[in-house]
C-alpha cells in the first residue's frame, strides 16, 4: 500500500537544524574552481545533506545525483531477503530489457501504441483460458483487463458487482441503498478499502482457532437480498490456504440463491492451475463470475501489474465502460487509472510466452518442494505449522511457537532476531476472533533457492536458541525493551504520518489484526 507522508513544517525543520553542526563555520579550505570535474566524493555535494524538504535552487551533476541517491537506498532492505512479500524480485535480463525499452510508452494511448494494447488482449485471453473460461461456448463473451496489481482489480470487481445488484434492485422497484459483501475476516486490506470507498457494508465470516479460511456454510447463511457477492480467496495472505469456492458455489446452487462469487486469486491464480489442476475454484463453477490475479506475484513480473476477468458482459454493467476511439475502432476501457507505463504488461507477455505452461509448472513445483522442505524443518525445531503442504496451498510456510512450551517471548521477538541477521520474516497478529493468535510467515518465491533456504533454517534455529537462553536467565523483558527502543528510534519511522494512527474503522483498528504485507 502507499503510505501517507507527513510534510514537515518550517518550524520543525528549523528546530532540527539547530541540533546539527554548522558546516559552513568549519575551515575546510577553498573549494576547487570546477567542482563538476571532481570525483563524486571529492565534490562539495558529498559534504552536504541531500535535499529533503524543498527543491534546491541549483543543478547537481547527474553522476553525483545518481550516486548520492544510490547510497541513500543502500539502507533499504535487500529484496531477495524480504520473505514477507509475494512480489517478484527476479526476472531475466531479456525481460528487463524489454520493460526498460517500454518505459516511455503511455499504455492508455492506444492510437500511438496499438501493439502494446493488443499484447494486453493476448494476456487476457491466455489468463482467461488458464482459469477455464467457457471459451468453447460459441456465444461466450469473456472479457478482462490489466490493472495496477490486484488492488485495482478488486476495486473493479466490487464496483461491477455493486452496479449489477443496484440495476437489478431498481428494475424490481426495490431499495438499492444498502449493499453488502461477504468475506473472510482474514482478507487483505484492499477488500476493506473497496467496501469502504464504494459504500458497501462488510459482512465477515470470522476466523476462529483452527480455522483461518472462510466457512462456506456461514458465508451462504449471511446472504440476504442486499448481498452483492461473496469473496472467496485462492491463497489467504496469512496461511496461504485455498478457500473452498466449490462448496460455496454448491450451497448457492442447492438453495437456488442468485449471488455471484468473485475469486480473489491474487496469489494462487498462477499456482493452483499448475500444481493442483484438479482443484475446482474458477470458471468451471457457475456462480464464479469474476476472478482477479496479480501478475507481480506468482505471475513472475516486477510490480505492479494485475488482471481481472469476467465470465460475461452480464456481470460487467455497460455504464461502467468508456469507449476510447483509436484507428477508427472503439476500445472499451474499465479502469480507475488512466496514464501508466506499458512495461509491466509487456513483461507479463514475455513470461507467458517465454515459460509457457511447462515452464510455470516447473517453477511452481520447485517452489512447492522448497516450501515443504522448510515446513518440515520448522516442525522439527518444535514450531507449530499453520500452512498447508503438498500443493494444497500457496508455497509459503506459516508457523508459530508451540503454546504448550509457555515461552515468555513471542513470534515478534524471533522476527526481530532474524531482522538483525538481515532476514525479513514478518510476525503477524491473526485476524479477529482467532484468540489473538500470533504467527510468522515465509513466502517462497522463485529466487528463494534451496541453499538460501538452508541458511534461513540455520538462522531461525539460532534465533530460537538465543531467545530460549534469554528466557532461562529471565532476560526477556530487557530484550523486549530493546526491541521497543530499536523500533521507536528507527529512522524509517520518523517521517511516517501518525495523524491517523488512532483510526477505529478497520479490522486492525478494531481488533488489532495486522494488515499483512503482500
Amino acid at each position: 500500500m502507499v503510505h501517507l507522508g507527513k510534510v514537515a513544517t518550517t518550524k520543525e525543520i528549523e528546530e532540527k537544524n539547530k541540533t546539527l553542526p554548522d558546516i559552513d563555520g568549519l575551515d575546510l579550505g577553498a573549494p576547487g574552481q570546477d567542482e563538476v570535474t571532481a570525483s563524486v566524493y571529492g565534490s562539495r555535494y558529498a559534504a552536504m545533506d541531500l535535499p529533503k524538504h524543498e527543491m534546491p535552487e541549483d543543478e547537481m551533476p547527474r553522476e553525483v545525483a545518481y550516486r548520492m541517491i544510490k547510497d541513500d537506498l543502500t539502507l533499504d532492505g535487500t529484496p531477495t531477503l524480504n520473505l514477507a512479500s509475494f512480489v517478484t524480485t527476479y526476472m531475466e535480463d531479456e525481460a528487463e530489457k524489454l520493460m526498460v525499452e517500454a518505459f516511455s510508452k503511455n499504455f492508455i494511448d492506444y492510437e500511438e501504441y496499438p501493439v502494446s494494447a493488443d499484447i494486453q488482449n493476448r494476456c487476457v485471453s491466455m489468463i482467461a483460458r488458464l482459469f477455464n473460461a467457457p471459451v468453447h461456448d460459441e456465444n461466450a463473451q469473456i472479457m478482462g483487463t490489466s490493472t495496477i496489481g490486484s488492488s485495482e482489480a478488486i476495486m473493479l470487481g466490487t464496483l461491477a458487482m455493486k452496479k449489477r445488484w443496484q440495476n437489478k434492485r431498481r428494475a424490481e422497484g426495490k431499495d438499492a441503498s444498502k449493499p453488502n459483501i461477504i468475506m473472510n475476516s482474514a482478507v487483505q486490506v484492499c477488500w476493506e478499502k473497496a467496501a469502504r470507498y464504494f459504500d458497501v457494508e462488510e459482512k465477515y465470516v470470522f476466523c476462529e482457532e483452527g480455522r483461518y479460511v472462510i466457512d462456506p456454510q456461514q458465508a451462504v447463511d449471511l446472504v440476504d437480498e442486499n448481498t452483492i457477492g461473496i469473496c472467496s480467496i485462492l491463497g489467504t495472505t496469512y496461511t496461504g490456504e485455498y478457500e473452498d469456492t466449490k462448496k460455496i458455489n454448491d450451497l448457492l446452487v442447492e438453495r437456488n440463491i442468485d449471488c455471484p462469487i468473485h475469486v480473489d486469486a491474487a496469489s494462487g491464480g498462477f499456482v493452483a492451475p499448475f500444481v493442483n489442476p484438479g482443484l475446482e475454484w474458477d470458471f468451471r463453477l457457475e456462480k464464479v463470475v469474476s476472478i482477479n490475479v496479480s501478475g507481480h506475484k506468482y505471475g513472475l513480473v516486477y510490480p505492479g501489474v494485475g488482471w481481472v476477468v469476467w465470465r460475461d458482459p452480464e456481470f460487467l454493467p455497460k455504464e461502467l465502460i468508456f469507449n476510447i476511439n483509436y484507428l477508427g475502432a472503439d476500445q472499451a476501457s474499465f479502469t480507475l487509472n488512466f496514464s501508466r507505463g506499458a512495461s509491466q504488461v509487456i513483461g507479463q507477455y514475455y513470461q507467458l510466452i517465454r515459460l509457457g505452461k511447462k515452464g510455470y509448472r516447473s517453477i511452481m513445483f520447485n517452489l512447492t518442494r522448497t516450501s515443504d522442505y522448510l515446513a518440515h524443518s520448522v516442525e522439527q525445531m518444535g514450531f507449530e505449522l499453520m500452512s498447508q503442504t503438498r500443493g494444497r496451498g500457496l508455497p509459503l510456510v506459516a508457523f508459530r511457537l508451540n503454546p504448550k512450551h509457555n515461552h515468555k517471548f513471542d513470534e515478534f521477538a524471533i522476527a526481530h532476531q532474524l531482522r538483525e541477521r538481515g532476514w525479513v520474516v514478518p510476525a503477524y497478529t491473526m485476524a479477529p476472533h482467532a484468540g489473538k493468535l500470533k504467527m510468522m510467515r515465509v513466502v517462497v518465491r522463485e529466487d528463494f533457492s534451496r541453499s538460501r533456504c538452508d541458511a534461513l533454517i540455520t538462522d531461525i534455529g539460532l534465533a530460537y536458541k538465543e531467545l530460549c537462553k534469554l528466557d532461562e536467565h529471565n532476560l526477556i523483558e530487557p530484550y523486549q525493551e530493546h526491541m521497543k527502543n530499536h523500533h521507536s528510534k528507527n529512522a524509517k519511522n520518523k517521517n511516517t504520518n501518525d495523524h491517523f494512527s488512532d483510526e477505529k474503522h478497520s479490522l486492525q483498528g478494531k481488533h488489532g489484526k495486522t494488515h499483512a504485507v503482500c
